[in-house]
């Protein structure tokens, strides 16, 4: 069989990975602003002599590195979109770069209450007047961050066509859109870093202000520990979601029963397997076997699956019920 005769049932696997995300030119952007801001405040602090200046500033050190992380993982997703080392594409260096993401957040919490605890029983001095003034500008910053990031949660997307591979199974690569509960992951990790800098600066504001005015010094380091748990809870969130994703969980139970209803609603077709999982943002694999009296060919069933699914590979298996 020459090879131009496949070509129906052949495809690529970039499954719209090899398109750049508007997540990831949004991210670039907090980056560069991130960058811009930790330059400028390690500059000032070495000049004035200001550690809260200087320790903010290698603060923001600490989030450029995790958004670069973000950037990254788009860069690598889009380069080797068409690399076929990758069965599935590589949707899930998305959910990768979450995940580290997503670790890096957990141990600047861990380092808040650290750090927070310490002072509690070892309080120093504070200049409150800078530290205050530091708290607004990172404040500023990380409002317009977050802005520019959440105007970038986009629904992932694929274009496709319907193909077959014979008599008992086929392929499916189909146009979809998920909900967005499942958005990029890699862009949820730079949103949740924006937000939790962000709420730091709003409690630090908070706890600096009520020492300045009422001489509560030990709001300070109370207003970190709840800093820090608030920012655990959002890396615990953010860990076991990206990392359901690399761990091939499930597709969520809504993909799963759209598509059992699809194909069991003809003829008394049943679905005897059905395997459906993420292979990138908003978009899924599946696998499924269909047990009929009157068995019709794969592309039948795979026309059944509906396009907003967001299946984008689908191996389907037929098989003959009684004699």
């Amino acid at each position: 069989m020459h090879a131009q005769s496949l070509a129906p049932w052949e495809h690529d696997h970039a499954f719209g990975q090899d398109v750049t995300r508007p997540g990831e030119r949004r991210t670039v952007i907090v980056v560069v602003l991130t960058a811009v801001t930790m330059v400028v405040e390690i500059m000032a602090g070495l000049a004035y002599g200001s550690m809260a200046l200087l320790a903010d500033g290698l603060h923001m050190a600490s989030h450029t590195a995790a958004l670069g992380i973000a950037v990254i993982a788009y860069v690598c997703a889009r380069r080797f979109a068409r690399d076929r080392r990758f069965t599935f594409g590589t949707g899930k260096i998305n959910a990768l770069g979450g995940f580290a993401s997503a670790v890096l957040l957990a141990v600047f919490a861990l380092l808040m209450a650290w750090e927070s605890t310490r002072r509690l029983f070892q309080p120093l001095e504070i200049a409150f007047d800078q530290a205050i003034l530091v708290a607004v500008l990172g404040l500023a910053v990380n409002l317009v961050s977050a802005l520019i990031l959440r105007g970038g949660h986009d629904h992932g997307q694929g274009l496709g066509h319907h193909h077959g591979h014979g008599q008992d199974h086929g392929h499916e690569h189909g146009h979809g859109r998920a909900d967005a509960r499942d958005r990029d992951h890699n862009l949820r990790s730079a949103y949740v870093h924006v937000l939790a800098d962000a709420l730091t600066s709003v409690l630090a504001i908070a706890a600096l202000l009520a020492g300045k005015l009422a001489g509560l010094a030990w709001m300070d380091p109370t207003m970190g520990l709840v800093g820090a748990a608030v920012v655990t809870v959002w890396a615990v969130r953010l860990l076991r979601d990206s990392g359901s994703v690399l761990l091939d969980w499930r597709a969520p139970e809504r993909v799963e029963r759209r598509i059992r209803a699809a194909l069991e609603a003809h003829d008394g077709d049943r679905l005897t397997d059905l395997h459906v999982w993420s292979v990138g943002p908003g978009v899924f694999a599946a696998e499924l076997a269909v047990v009929a009296h009157r068995p019709h060919d794969p592309d039948h069933y795979k026309g059944l699956i509906p396009e907003d699914a967001g299946i984008v590979h689908a191996t389907v298996e037929v098989h003959r019920c009684g004699p």
